[in-house]
This record gives structure tokens, C-alpha cells and sequence, in this order.
């Protein structure tokens, strides 16, 4: 039963989760060869302001 966590900055249309949370599932069960319906993801969205690179915040960008 893989469980997946994909974290990200928010800002991501409905949409757009969706499609990523498809195209995910759809890698996993053909690399390690699991039914789609016991594939779970997890989307963990943050703020700009929780997110640094280099010591400096998205948000300050």
C-alpha cells in the first residue's frame, strides 16, 4: 500500500491537483506494480512564507 506526500506551495488549482494526483497514481501502479486503489496521496500545501531557498523565504522574492 504506497503512501505518497507531496508537498508544494499553495496556489495550485483543483484541477491541477487533480490531474497531478492521476498522473502520480498512475506512475506508481505501473513502477511497482499496485492497484490504483490501494495508492494513497497525501497533498501538503504551505505558504510562501513557510518556504526558504538559500536562506531566503518565496514570499521575500
Amino acid at each position: 500500500m504506497p503512501i505518497v506526500t507531496i508537498k508544494m506551495i499553495e496556489g495550485r488549482t483543483d484541477d491541477q491537483k487533480r490531474d497531478l494526483v492521476e498522473k502520480v497514481t498512475a506512475a506508481i501502479s505501473e513502477s511497482v506494480d499496485a492497484p490504483k486503489e490501494n495508492i494513497s496521496i497525501i497533498i501538503e500545501e504551505m505558504q510562501k512564507s513557510h518556504f526558504a531557498i538559500g536562506g531566503v523565504r518565496k514570499s521575500d522574492l
